[in-house]
């Protein structure tokens, strides 16, 4: 694992001392999908736009609702607002958002021949519209807090690739694994290329830390993890060394102490997965993020507050950066996130 001394000055830079194994005077946080439904300030810019969509695709408002949770909520990052299905869209299967349903490819890989049609991502020409937003934000930032780029990880692009939506199962793209495993490497490989390619440009662009999203790597069967999800994982590790990455497998449990082996500095956690059980099977080098149920945020503020104290408590206070087990919800309330948020930041050890 390397650790990175950064360069510029920040006015808080807990999440990359944490993230770099470094004692802090108080746990950092931050939530996945924390700029999005949950703001009242984000509705209103979506109001404007056509849809989801066009707000990645624009590199001002994105950068408006990127750094709103660092004005609102009062979070240790900013975490750029995109969408991990961008990457499909730059290698030439694009993707629509539809409401009340979620992203839909109209046309979707069935073969190999169709995965010879795909390119790899150039970032700088198919993706320039998240790096111009790297820039924005990182500039209107100013210092105030790091701010995370992100991508989903090879293995949960490719269910949507080949499935064409989100589904419970991903049936298809589990069957494609079985059926034409050749053709399955070809496709991660061309996903991993492009994801690599697309990380160095966002750090290039002003990432500080990056994240993996493996939202979909509980579906797997453990033996097909470590062969379609995990070693496709580790050449991004490898190659992505410029910043601190979050390793972020969502269900995972079972490959917790090879996912631990990657060279990255965090491993998030869900809510599945106790700190106890991570510490024991990864070790003590890493450092560890989470894994608050993102329905505690539905619990009563008593309820919230001692549960989020159990967790800070579980986790020990150092190596830790806190967040949920994943996105927090649409449908939460704002001052929920600030409790959480609050509880975490005056929490004494």
């Amino acid at each position: 694992m390397v650790y990175y001394y950064c360069t510029v000055n920040f006015e808080n830079d807990l999440i990359l001392r944490a993230a770099n194994g470094e004692n802090v005077e108080r746990v950092p946080v931050w939530l996945m999908r924390q700029a999005g439904r949950i703001l009242p300030e984000y509705r209103a810019v979506r109001a404007s736009l056509s849809g989801f969509k066009e707000l990645v695709e624009t590199p001002e408002l994105a950068a408006e609702v990127t750094i709103q949770p660092v004005d609102l909520l009062g979070v240790d990052a900013a975490i750029i607002f995109s969408d991990i299905l961008v990457i499909p869209d730059a290698m030439g299967l694009p993707y629509r958002m539809e409401k009340g349903v979620g992203p839909i490819f109209d046309t979707t890989i069935k073969s190999a021949s169709d995965i010879l049609k795909l390119k790899i991502a150039d970032p700088y020409f198919d993706l320039k519209y998240v790096t111009d937003a790297i820039s924005i934000t990182k500039k209107e930032l100013n210092g105030r807090v790091p701010l995370i780029g992100f991508a989903g990880a090879p293995w949960t692009i490719f269910s949507y690739m080949i499935e064409g939506k989100g589904s419970k199962t991903f049936s298809e793209a589990r069957k494609f694994l079985y059926q034409e495993p050749e053709a399955a490497h070809d496709l991660l490989q061309k996903i991993t290329d492009s994801t690599i390619v697309y990380l160095k440009a966002q750090i290039e662009a002003g990432a500080d830390m990056v994240q993996l999203f493996d939202s979909w790597a509980g579906i797997l069967p453990k033996v097909h993890y470590l062969e379609f999800g995990l070693n496709y994982l580790r050449q991004i590790c490898d190659a992505v060394n410029e910043v601190p990455i979050t390793v972020f497998a969502k269900g995972a449990w079972f490959a917790i102490e090879e996912i631990g082996r990657l060279n990255c500095n965090t491993i998030g956690l869900d809510w599945h997965t106790s700190p106890e059980m991570a510490r024991r099977l990864i070790g003590k080098e890493k450092t560890l993020q989470g894994n608050l149920d993102p329905c505690l945020l539905y619990a009563s503020n008593e309820e919230l507050v001692l549960e989020t104290k159990s967790m800070l408590n579980n986790f020990g206070g150092q190596k830790h950066i806190a967040n949920l087990g994943h996105g927090v919800y649409p449908d939460t309330n704002p001052e929920k996130v600030k409790l959480f948020i609050n509880t975490i930041k005056e929490h004494k050890f």
